[in-house]
């Protein structure tokens, strides 16, 4: 039973001090974040304006949201997954910091999208999105208000690959910058953070033993590298599947074993797919698939897996816990899907480190000003995260671990721009 609240819909409001208690232990971890916070309740770069927020609702996030608050914007949040948010922290954010917020966990999906309407509802002037459902309902359902917007931002790369799509098609209404692509949010959330919170979310569902192990990391992108990275640093065998030749050279020479999904599929113990596409596991690798073979998805949608044919393939399905279900197949092999093929770093767990998402979500609030200043002067693209940007979350970053780096001398800077300095 929901419980609305300050026009936010959240599942119970009595767990917001608990809820509290977990945003202020995750802004410990989140020093670059905390700095701009601070410099934004000075400045107050986003006076006036309106934000509606498509994010996971988690202690990290809800720091951004308190953020953005700070620097005085109104702001208003959703889940960009229906078993992404903490419930403790929806319900402090909407209750004692005065962010409505639109979150549930394991919602079902037309009340995922009354949440989605309901931010949109507030007429925002910057979206922040992480998957890009937000702006899809935007240039579908609510068009009479892409006046009122100047920008917005975009977290994951799921949510790029849609928007860039939507540009190329003319038909994206607003400017959008990709968070995603800045390096300080790829090379670290993505590569660091998914490696970490991926392996974390499948330990706490299935509390497996990682070594020995041959887990199959289907997709060899940022993320696939961290999950990869980390699987054999635990002891595991790792066997990467590709469709980009490139990216495929690279994971052999990481030391991964590369092959085709499949003959993967008939060796794997754990599948893990993080691709952004649909389908990478189908009924072909189900039918292929050994007794007890473990599937999870780290990639944004649960379209990874195609959770459709195995329902159609097995005699029987049962509920083993809460992020485990077993399907039986006809000739008694068992397949356990994890998390429903939904974000298992989210759906089982914390989702990532809030160190790492510390720098993610100091270019959105970055990012965020800069639209407030110079929207205008952008076109109907997505544009990637301003060098300065990247570079200052970078730098503060550093300085916060106390480490300090050195400075080009003019003579450097010189020779590095200058093409007469020869032998």
């Amino acid at each position: 039973m929901t419980q609305s609240h300050a026009k936010g819909d959240i599942k119970d409001p009595s767990l917001a001090q608990q809820g509290i208690e977990r945003i202020e232990w995750a802004m410990k971890e989140m020093p670059v974040l905390n700095q701009i916070k601070k410099r934004f309740k000075e400045s107050q770069p986003l006076k006036g304006m309106v934000i509606s927020g498509c994010l996971h609702i988690t202690c990290e996030t809800a720091n951004l949201a308190l953020t953005l608050k700070s620097g005085g914007a109104k702001v208003f949040m959703c889940a960009s997954n229906p078993l992404s948010t903490q419930d403790d922290v929806a319900a402090a954010l909407t209750t004692q910091y005065g962010i409505p917020t639109y979150a549930i966990n394991n919602v079902d999906n037309e009340t995922y999208y009354q949440h989605i309407n309901a931010v949109l509802d507030q007429k925002p002037n910057v979206t922040m999105d992480d998957g890009a459902d937000l702006v899809a309902t935007l240039h579908t359902e609510k068009i009479n208000l892409l006046d009122n917007i100047i920008g917005g931002t975009e977290e994951t790369t799921t949510g790029v690959i849609r928007l860039k799509s939507l540009a190329k098609e003319n038909k994206l209404k607003y400017p959008i910058i990709a968070v995603n692509e800045a390096e300080t949010k790829h090379l670290f959330d993505n590569r660091y953070g998914t490696g970490q919170s991926t392996l974390d979310g499948i330990t706490r569902a299935t509390n497996i033993l990682w070594a020995g192990k041959t887990v199959v990391v289907c997709g060899y992108g940022w993320c696939g590298k961290g999950v990869a990275l980390r699987a054999r640093g635990m002891g595991a065998n790792t066997i990467v599947t590709e469709v980009n030749p490139t990216r495929a050279l690279e994971a052999a020479m990481d030391g991964h074993r590369v092959m085709s999904m499949s003959e993967a599929s008939k060796i794997g113990d754990i599948f893990i797919t993080l691709t952004g596409c649909m389908n990478v596991i189908a009924k072909s690798h189900f039918e292929l698939m050994k007794n007890g073979a473990i599937i999870a998805n780290s990639g944004h949608f649960n379209v990874e897996i195609e959770i459709s044919a195995l329902e159609q393939l097995s005699k029987t399905k049962n509920k083993i816990s809460e992020a485990i279900d077993e399907y039986i197949l006809p000739d008694k092999r068992k397949l356990y899907l994890l998390g429903e093929g939904r974000l298992i770093n989210l759906a089982a767990a914390e989702g990532h480190p809030s160190a790492v998402m510390d720098m993610s979500f100091a270019n959105q609030a970055l990012c965020a000003e800069y639209l407030s200043q110079e929207s205008k002067n952008l076109n109907l693209d997505v544009h990637n995260v301003p060098a300065k940007i990247d570079q200052l979350v970078g730098s503060l970053k550093l300085q916060s671990m106390n480490m300090y780096i050195d400075k080009l001398t003019a003579q450097q800077q010189k020779y590095l721009t200058s093409w007469s300095i020869g032998t």
